[in-house]
C-alpha cells in the first residue's frame, strides 16, 4: 500500500509508514471517523476534506540540464571573447555569460509556479505568482485517469497524468511532466474509490 501522506510504498500489512511514521487506519475505521462516531481526537469532516494526500510540481530535470548546458556555454563564450576579442573587457564577457543563466532561471520559476494537489475530495491545480489561478476538480466528477509518457519521458522516469473531467467545463486536464506519474495516478484512483464507498 502507498502512504496517503508522503506517497511511500509500504507492505500491505504495515501499521505505520516506513518513511514518515504515519499510522495507517483500516477503511472501516476511516468511514466511522467520517460519520462522526470516532474519538474526539479525529478531525471533523470539513477539516478532513481539505487534507492533502499529495502535492507535486512539474519535474525540474530538464531545467537542471538547461542550467548545466548554459554554464558550459557561458564558459565557452567567455573563453572565446577573451582569446579572440582581446579588446573586449573580460568583465563584459563574464556579464554576457551570466545573462545566459536567465534563460533556465525563467523556466525554473515557470515550473515552480505550478502545483498539483490531491486532497480528500478534489484535485487542485494552482498556477501563477502575483496573479494566482486555482482550478478545483471534484474527484466524484473524474471519469478516467491515464498515464502518458514518451520514450524520453519513460527513460527519465516521468510523464503526464491525464484526467478525464466530467464537470461542467468538461474536457481533459493534464498534470504535465511529473516524476513517478504512475504512483500519483494510483493514489488518485485509490482516493476516488474511497469516495465511492462512502
Amino acid at each position: 500500500m502507498y502512504c496517503t501522506r508522503c506517497g511511500k510504498e509500504n507492505s500491505d500489512d504495515a501499521a505505520f509508514c516506513q518513511k514518515c511514521g504515519y499510522a495507517f487506519e483500516s477503511e472501516e475505521e476511516t468511514r466511522v471517523a467520517r460519520r462522526g462516531n470516532a474519538p474526539t481526537n479525529v478531525r471533523d469532516s470539513d477539516e478532513a476534506d481539505s487534507t492533502a494526500v499529495f502535492s507535486v510540481t512539474p519535474t525540474l530535470k530538464f531545467v537542471y540540464a538547461g542550467y548545466a548546458l548554459t554554464v558550459l556555454l557561458a564558459f565557452l563564450i567567455v573563453a572565446f571573447i577573451t582569446i579572440f576579442l582581446p579588446s573586449v573587457s573580460p568583465l563584459i564577457a563574464v556579464l554576457i555569460g551570466l545573462l545566459l543563466l536567465l534563460v533556465p532561471l525563467y523556466f525554473h520559476l515557470k515550473k515552480k509556479l505550478i502545483r498539483y494537489t490531491l486532497t480528500d475530495t478534489t484535485i487542485e491545480i494552482d498556477r501563477g505568482l502575483v496573479s494566482r489561478t486555482t482550478q478545483n476538480i471534484p474527484l466524484r466528477r473524474i471519469q478516467d485517469v491515464t498515464v502518458s509518457a514518451s520514450v524520453t519521458q519513460r527513460m527519465l522516469g516521468l510523464g503526464d497524468v491525464i484526467i478525464d473531467n466530467a464537470s461542467e467545463d468538461g474536457g481533459k486536464v493534464v498534470l504535465d511532466g511529473i516524476d513517478s506519474p504512475k504512483r500519483y495516478a494510483e493514489l488518485m484512483l485509490r482516493q476516488m474509490r474511497r469516495i465511492e464507498k462512502t
